[in-house]
Parts: C-alpha cells; structure tokens; sequence
C-alpha cells in the first residue's frame, strides 16, 4: 500500500530532510512512526501527501509511483488519503457539518450522498447529533474527532495522522488511539506520527523510527515491550 525505496529529501536550505528511507505498509497495516523532534516524521508524511517531492528515491502509494506523477494529479491522489492534523485544521466560521463535508463538496459529490456520508462518519467517531454545533464550542477531544471525520468522510484506504494527540490529555489520546485501532480493523491503512512512547508500546503494533531523517528501526508488533491495550 505504501513503499518507500531509498528516499532522501534535501530542502533548498540544504538541509537534508530524510536520508535513504526504505520500508513497506502492507494494506490494511497500522504503524507508528516516531523519533525525536527534527527527525523527519512530518516530512515523511507530506512526501506520501504530495506536499513534498522526494529529492531521490521512490515513494509508491496504493500502486502509483509518486516520484513519476506530475504535480497537477495531486489532489486526485489525495483523495485516496486521509491526513489528520495536530492542530485539526478546522474552519471556525463553519458548522461540523460544512467542515466534514468538505472533501466530498469539492470531488463533487451530489448532496444527498454528502448528507448520508457525512452523517455515517460523525457516527464513526461518535459525535452523532453535532452536525450543525460549531467548532469553537467543542472540546479539544471533539475537534480532534471532527478532523478525524473530516478524514474518514471520503472512505479513503489510507489514513496518515501527524502527532494527533499533542493537544490532548492522557485519557483522550487513548481514545483517539482506540478509534484508529477500530478504523484499521475496517481495513483502513495507518500510519500515526507520533512522539508518546508509552501509547505507542500499548498498541503493540509496528513501529518505524527514525533517527536525523534516517530509518533507525522497524520494530514488529510481537517485539513491542509495553502492557497489552
């Protein structure tokens, strides 16, 4: 679902981003990526995102090689993936409703299935009956379930989230981390950007780590040492 071959990405600056990453998501996996602040996580990310261009390398996403896709096929690869913020990216001027509809507005999509499709997805993340409250008025955990909607609204078969939990309390990046695990178990493709250690060793899933934009580690579920979630 998601292969990268000996990608590196090196900024104008010069800085280099990432250095040689090779790994393979299976469809259907969840994995966590972690490693230090300045790592390249968000890089990674925004490579699979076509937010970025590797420098060198291949990065191949549900069979398209994105190394060879022109820059205007973006948002037709985009469409395919669902990208959760830290920061949830909502508009504040809008209801939950407008904001999780958004996707399916601009693909298109005819009103009666944008209502059916936006209103299974508030249910997903349990925020049935929100539709027309506002943003501002939700909690930081709601917000986050909204952008997690927002996501999920379009049934992509792949969902990229970058350190979604740094804005929430322990109890709620549990939650958020429990919703991704039900989401996975539909088949959906994870891949959660991360720093909090201790929920990730809960997870007991997959864990890439990445060290001064090189791949340090891919350690296997089975091998993860941490309480069961």
């Amino acid at each position: 679902m998601i292969t990268f071959e000996q990608v590196s990405k090196r900024y104008e600056s010069g800085a280099m981003a990432l250095r040689e990453v090779s790994f393979h998501l299976e469809p259907g996996e969840m994995v966590f990526l972690t490693g230090h602040s300045g790592a390249g996580k968000s890089t990674l990310l925004r490579l699979i995102l076509m937010l970025e261009k590797a420098t060198r390398g291949q990065v191949i996403v549900d069979g398209r090689n994105l190394s060879k896709t022109q820059s205007r096929q973006a948002p037709r690869v985009r469409r395919r993936i669902g990208m959760i913020f830290q920061d949830h990216k909502l508009l504040n001027d809008k209801t939950v409703f407008d904001n999780v509809s958004l996707p399916l507005m601009i693909a298109g999509e005819r009103y009666p299935d944008i209502r059916k499709k936006v209103r299974a997805a508030l249910d997903k993340v349990g925020l049935s009956g929100k539709e027309k409250s506002w943003p501002m008025r939700l909690s930081g955990g709601e917000q986050q379930r909204v952008g997690i909607a927002r996501a999920i609204v379009g049934m992509p078969p792949v969902l990229l989230a970058d350190e979604p939990t740094g804005n929430l309390d322990p109890e709620l990046s549990r939650e958020l981390f429990g919703l991704f695990r039900q989401l996975n178990s539909q088949g959906v493709t994870v891949l959660v950007a991360s720093h909090d250690l201790a929920l990730i060793r809960s997870m007991r899933q997959r864990v890439l780590v990445l060290a001064q934009g090189k791949l340090a580690d891919d350690i296997s579920g089975s091998d993860i040492a941490g309480p069961a979630a």
